[in-house]
């Protein structure tokens, strides 16, 4: 499966704006975004007038980028989006939302979606008392998320617990702590979703 694998921090400059995904380090004056805030690149430094494509296609990648996915995976997103009742570019966060990755670091058990897929991949997971290690695997109301007891005391899931305390779950989340478990209760509404990213910009992109 094809993943980006070069500095992540670039992503953030490239896109003008902190996209969380490098964990606690985001949250620090270490942050390439406070310290550089201009695009990667000998030419990063110059003004760049965009045309109304170029916000578009930012935008997208923007979005692309802060869930993890690739383009094809997008686009694909974008398409059963578009066939859902309701405005699309909401379906289209909500869809993103729903994946068990977004749900596990949303929750606090890891500090990046980066980290999340590891986690998921390597089978510390359960869903509904079953183990799924499918990253875009889509979450419904009433399933709930948990670590196995086994993984509990890896160094990683302990880091993110003690990270997470000076973050808040999400409303449509329920989290217990005690039993390192988590509830999806509902789909979010795009006022509960707090996201630097103007959708409406992706749907026009991929309208043309």
């Amino acid at each position: 499966m094809a993943r980006y694998r070069e500095s992540v921090c670039r992503l953030c400059r490239r896109e003008g704006t902190k996209l969380f995904l490098k964990g606690d380090r985001c949250y620090s004056d270490k942050c390439a975004v406070e310290r550089r805030p201009y695009p990667p690149g000998v030419h990063g430094t110059r003004r760049i007038k965009h045309s109304d494509y170029g916000i578009q296609l930012r935008e997208k990648q923007k979005a692309r980028r802060i869930y993890g996915v690739m383009e094809s995976q997008f686009r694909n997103y974008f398409k059963v989006a578009d066939s859902q009742k309701g405005v699309t570019g909401e379906n289209l966060l909500i869809l993103l939302e729903r994946r068990l990755d977004s749900t596990f670091y949303r929750l606090g058990f890891a500090l990046s979606r980066a980290d999340a897929r590891q986690v998921i991949k390597h089978g510390h997971v359960l869903v509904n008392g079953r183990k799924v290690d499918i990253p875009s695997y889509l979450l419904r109301p009433g399933d709930a998320v948990q670590i196995r007891e086994k993984s509990r005391n890896s160094v990683r899931i302990q880091e993110a617990m003690v990270s997470a305390e000076r973050k808040s779950v999400p409303a449509w989340l329920d989290l217990e702590v005690k039993q390192f478990k988590g509830v999806f209760k509902n789909y979010p509404t795009r006022e509960e979703i707090a996201l630097p990213v103007q959708e409406q910009l992706i749907v026009e992109l991929y309208s043309k």
